[in-house]
């Protein structure tokens, strides 16, 4: 049978899904969020859907603009809600099986987006971080993001260099190797099985920093190898089933309490040690995760 001539939407839902993987990875860069994320496609779809596509020249850089313009709004909208700014945020993870990311889920973790550098992204200002995702990430030109921002080419090239010495700073690269990340973990995962606290502290750098956000104004900050290794211990009294992971494309655990994620932690490993920890215990935002993946 003959294929029904396509309609001038179906074409253009068409060149839309072509972009979606990338659009889903600028979007979860610059809102943290995967569910906003989602949000911001939506509402890029109904401009394109509403605008003349056959007078845009370069779609996906269309598209990009257009969802980092969507960002940039949710973003100041989501500043001027707090009166205060949230002592720990971290941001939705993506969990993969130990084993590796499914395709949809390496475009969104495109050069190792993980989860201290998303926690550090939150920390930058609305504008500092559209600059640094767009161009540090995605190679987008200050000359195009200047004028989403209201700055000259000039300020914008500052406004990303300034983000990108917080970047540095406060999120600097883990080791390369992955399988050395999780060797690490592992020696850590099952220290904590066994309550061997010495065998924690082999493995956690002396100045780890553990950030656990429980949602709902609920959040610590643990820092020190011994204070950490501590917590490691007790938390091990709650008979989880813990199982590794990949969080962010990085080695990291899923504890389950009655098959439902109760937590969800990232490893961050420089130097054979662990320095930090991220962990999301927000029970109403891990029932959003999908974990399945880690059945299979």
């Amino acid at each position: 049978m003959s294929r029904e001539p396509m309609t001038e939407r179906e074409w253009l839902a068409e060149r839309f899904e072509e972009h979606r993987r990338h659009l889903r990875a600028v979007a979860y860069r610059m809102l943290g969020s995967l569910d906003e994320a989602d949000d911001a496609l939506q509402q890029a779809w109904f401009r394109l859907s509403r605008s003349d596509a056959a007078a845009i020249e370069n779609l996906g850089g269309w598209l990009t603009t257009v969802v980092g313009r969507i960002c940039l709004n949710m973003l100041k909208a989501r500043k001027s809600r707090r009166e205060e700014p949230l002592e720990v945020h971290v941001p939705d993870p993506v969990v993969s099986p130990a084993d590796g990311p499914d395709p949809e889920q390496e475009a969104l973790l495109a050069d190792s987006v993980g989860l201290a550098l998303l926690v550090v992204l939150e920390t930058l200002e609305p504008a500092e971080r559209l600059a640094f995702v767009l161009h540090d990430t995605f190679g987008v030109p200050f000359d195009d993001i200047a004028p989403m921002i209201g700055r000259s080419s000039a300020a914008t090239r500052q406004l990303a260099s300034r983000a990108r010495r917080r970047v540095r700073g406060a999120a600097p690269p883990p080791d390369a190797d992955l399988t050395t990340q999780r060797q690490v973990v592992d020696a850590f995962m099952a220290a904590a099985r066994e309550g061997d606290f010495e065998g924690l502290i082999a493995v956690l750098d002396p100045d780890v920093v553990l950030r656990a956000d429980g949602g709902a104004g609920i959040a610590r900050v643990i820092q020190g190898a011994e204070a950490v290794a501590r917590g490691a211990v007790a938390f091990r009294q709650l008979g989880l089933d813990v199982r590794p992971a990949l969080v962010n494309g990085a080695p990291g655990a899923v504890s389950l309490r009655d098959g439902r994620p109760f937590t969800v932690a990232g490893f961050t490993v420089r130097g054979g040690r662990i320095t930090r920890i991220d962990i999301l215990g927000d029970a109403e935002r891990l029932e959003r995760l999908d974990i399945t993946v880690l059945d299979r």
